[in-house]
């Protein structure tokens, strides 16, 4: 489906000169979705760096009236990345402050299987807080991804310093780059994420990798003294 179909983009772009309600708009869905109510963030950021393009480009999309304000997108970048950090540090903190007593909510049991919890915290638990950087280019088990960094008492300068790496690479590149570079990017916008997705994967499997040889060396070392 092209973008311009998404429901999120069709209403989104309702109020394309309406910045300030696009801003408030796209903080409201980066929490609804971090939640795991189906509004999918990727599309979301899409559809915001798509109206900050036709906002760069009046000549392509004349606006209403001359000088009407439009999506910026500095602005929204900014906006972008503090609300999905955000909205991953909620998820982290209820993880935390609640623990597993969350998982026997109704709202709970209807988004997170049992199955899918014990596979996301058997992954946490073998990769430790540096999981929550893959949770969060891993859409449908960011939620609980992040939930269980939380509820496995992760500390919390690891997890928003891994965490806010990976929304600084992930989130406002997507709005940068579809701004400035709009329509090339929009008509390969599936080829594109999955360039983006896998070397941002190669990144995090090569430092995972680094961290457990150091962790093996130095127990080598111990063992040998």
């Amino acid at each position: 489906m092209s973008i311009f179909q998404e429901p999120i983009f069709q209403w989104l772009s309702q109020y394309a000169y309406q910045p300030e309600l696009v801003y408030a708009a796209l903080v409201g869905m980066m929490f609804m979705s971090a939640i795991g109510l189906p509004l999918p963030e990727e599309v979301t950021l899409v559809s915001i760096g798509v109206l900050a393009f036709m906002g760069a480009n009046p000549h392509h999309f004349p606006p209403p009236f001359e000088g009407a304000p439009v999506v910026n997108m500095h602005t929204a970048a900014i906006i972008a990345s503090v609300a999905v950090f955000g909205a991953d540090f909620l998820i982290y903190a209820i993880g935390r402050i609640w623990g597993r007593r969350m998982l026997q909510t109704p709202f709970m049991k209807k988004i997170i299987s049992p199955e899918m919890m014990e596979k996301v915290e058997n992954w946490t638990k073998k990769y430790g807080a540096y999981a929550c950087g893959i949770f969060r280019f891993t859409p449908g088990i960011r939620f609980p991804g992040h939930l269980a960094c939380g509820m496995m008492h992760f500390p919390i300068w690891k997890f928003a310093l891994i965490d806010g790496i990976a929304v600084m690479i992930s989130v406002p590149t997507q709005i940068y780059l579809l701004a400035i570079y709009g329509e090339p990017i929009i008509k390969r916008l599936h080829q594109f994420k999955m360039v983006l997705f896998g070397i941002i994967g190669i990144i995090l499997i090569a430092f995972i990798a680094k961290k457990i040889k150091n962790y093996f060396m130095k127990e080598e070392q111990q063992s040998s003294q």
